[in-house]
């Protein structure tokens, strides 16, 4: 493997287990918020995809305007399930978490369904979503699900805002 990529798996895991050993050490690097950083990078431009602006109010329909278009876009059953789920999640963290609004866009992408919210809320974890919520937490936990769900779940941080996009498989 690229050195860089063995350094980001020493970095991002608080275990490692060494080449030709049998058990696993504390990682001496484990540093996983300088690894986030570095990739938070910005998403490439969305393509020509028509913006659903969205306020508390407008939930169900945001929810309902994704759920069309992917059923327009070739997604069918849980897939298609998944998506208004995940557009539900992301919606309503913009409006508690994200300053009240955001944008949806959703538009097709190499086979696969594309789904975009983006806020003016600014994500203090760059982890969120990637690590289980503990039990005795409240909330914290419908990020983690799009996780689960989607194909692939990117977020770019910026001081203006969050952008979460995620793909789902037609």
């Amino acid at each position: 493997l690229p050195g860089r990529m063995v350094a980001d798996a020493h970095a991002t895991h608080p275990s490692v287990i060494p080449a030709g050993a049998r058990t696993a050490r504390t990682s001496t690097a484990y540093a996983p918020d300088e690894v986030v950083a570095r990739y938070n990078e910005p998403l490439p431009p969305v393509a020509d995809a028509p913006a659903f602006p969205f306020v508390a109010e407008t939930l169900t329909r945001a929810r309902h305007v994704a759920a069309d278009e992917g059923r327009r876009l070739g997604l069918t059953g849980m897939r298609l399930e998944d998506l208004a789920l995940a557009t539900a999640e992301l919606t309503t963290n913009s409006v508690v978490h994200g300053g009240g609004s955001g944008v949806l866009r959703v538009w097709p992408e190499d086979g696969r369904v594309v789904c975009e919210v983006r806020d003016g809320g600014r994500f203090t974890d760059p982890l969120a979503g990637r690590r289980p919520a503990s039990r005795d937490q409240r909330g914290g936990r419908g990020l983690l699900m799009v996780n689960l769900i989607a194909d692939l779940v990117r977020l770019h941080a910026r001081e203006d805002g969050t952008t979460v996009r995620c793909w789902f498989a037609r």
